[in-house]
């Protein structure tokens, strides 16, 4: 029997309890324009399951068509160390990542290819999330992702590369700063990146219930461990100075707390005045260019008054678990 080729591309999606997203995304690696002997595909399933396996097999191509395989990832938790699966199992020496719940362009992979000149280490490719004519507070904060450096929702890497820094860092166990520690990791060993604008993806924003953006704040615990472990391009690439507003709006609000609680209500009532204020400017801000409507209006208002406080915690328990500074 012939040995199967070996392909030029490992595509490598992690995916976790999203079979209709995952069956979406596969559709579109599968209409790829690039021959389907040159890339395979590789399914990473961070909660294996049932439905993620059968959506897999069902996806499958006939004969002809590119390898389409699924890995039970059981050893780790979070897409970081899903990934490290993925490009570990793959024949390719070219790998490209993005997730389930992305569409990749027609020529996504075309594309990378073409970009991959000789002494590219790594690529970061385009990532297009459509907004809505009225966007909420939460679908514009996330369509900033569109906007950065290096995402894993369309990057390439050569697997020298990942081998050479080590891959992913499976600390990182929710989809946050695991793309910015692998960049940064990259930039530190003098490996060279470029763009591949390209290279597309779709990224389709996702419904966020009412309060989405305070659950979103336990994830500021993985800001403190990027920041240890890249300190200095912590500062020049994701935020130059510790967050003075956050912590003024929760430094008032324990102020007013605490006063009122000792009896000082002078104090308590002024401090408390201070925070709603600052509060009530905050909700203006986040307000700007997005939905009016009254419920929107009313979860401004409450995730402006509680974001401040809950980032602050949840920055505090990162710096403990990590010991490291505050970022």
């Amino acid at each position: 029997m012939r040995a199967e080729a070996t392909p030029r591309i490992s595509v490598v999606v992690p995916t976790y309890r999203r079979p209709d997203l995952l069956e979406r995304c596969l559709g579109a690696l599968l209409r790829q324009t690039l021959p389907s002997a040159d890339y395979e595909i590789i399914v990473c399933d961070d909660g294996p399951s049932d439905a993620a396996r059968q959506t897999v097999s069902k996806m499958t191509p006939v004969a002809g068509g590119p390898s389409v395989r699924y890995i039970p990832v059981t050893a780790t938790q979070g897409p970081a160390g899903a990934r490290n699966a993925g490009w570990r199992h793959a024949r390719a020496e070219l790998i490209a990542f993005t997730d389930d719940d992305t569409v990749p362009d027609p020529a996504w992979l075309a594309a990378g290819l073409a970009a991959f000149r000789p002494g590219v280490d790594a690529l970061s490719g385009r990532i297009v999330m459509p907004l809505p004519p009225n966007p909420t507070d939460y679908e514009l904060d996330a369509s900033r992702l569109q906007d950065a450096e290096f995402a894993t929702a369309n990057v390439f890497l050569r697997r020298a590369a990942l081998e050479h820094v080590g891959g992913f860092d499976p600390r990182f166990r929710l989809a946050w700063r695991e793309d910015s520690d692998l960049h940064f990791a990259l930039m530190e060993h003098g490996l060279r990146i470029e763009r591949a604008p390209q290279a597309i993806v779709v990224h389709p924003i996702r419904p966020g219930a009412f309060g989405v953006g305070m659950g979103m704040q336990r994830k500021i615990v993985f800001d403190t461990l990027l920041y240890k472990k890249h300190p200095r391009l912590y500062r020049e690439r994701i935020r130059p100075h510790p967050p003075w507003f956050y912590l003024s709006v929760t430094a008032l609000l324990l102020l007013a707390l605490g006063a009122l609680a000792a009896g000082w209500l002078p104090g308590g009532v002024a401090a408390l005045a201070a925070w709603a204020a600052l509060t009530g400017w905050f909700s203006l801000r986040r307000l700007r260019g997005t939905r009016r409507t009254p419920d929107h209006i009313a979860e401004i208002v409450v995730t402006s008054a509680a974001i401040p406080p809950l980032s602050i915690f949840w920055r505090v328990v990162g710096s403990l678990r990590y010991r490291a500074g505050f970022p």
